[in-house]
């Protein structure tokens, strides 16, 4: 049952393209956005869609799998942890974020090379 605390799972489309930097200690760590969908009705009966942004990162690996396969409009599966984070900007206002960090991740949809866009 401990695998089960703080999992996320997401299956979506890549909102931008990934930005991927090279740390000094060489380690590789990749942002970008996902859009997930969800359908239903409503009182209506009228189809609704529902779309959800995530903010997710990856490290080391697959940071370079994202680097080189996953492109704007991607359809992607991620599975990791939720985390928050708070930052100052330089104005001095404090900022929070809320990241999905991504363990695993799943490229689906068409075989391209992932730079669709």
């Amino acid at each position: 049952m401990s695998t089960l605390k703080n999992k996320v799972q997401l299956m979506g489309n890549v909102g931008n393209a990934p930005e991927t930097k090279t740390l000094e200690s060489g380690k590789k760590v990749a942002n970008f956005s996902l859009a997930t969908n969800e359908f239903y009705k409503n009182s209506d009966g009228e189809k609704v869609q529902n779309t959800q942004w995530h903010n997710i990162v990856a490290w080391g690996k697959i940071a370079e799998i994202v680097a080189e396969y996953v492109g704007k409009g991607k359809e992607i599966a991620i599975a990791g942890k939720l985390t928050s984070r708070s930052y100052e900007t330089g104005a001095g206002e404090k900022r929070y974020l809320t990241e999905v960090v991504a363990d695993e991740i799943l490229l689906l949809g068409a075989k391209d090379n992932g730079n669709a866009e």
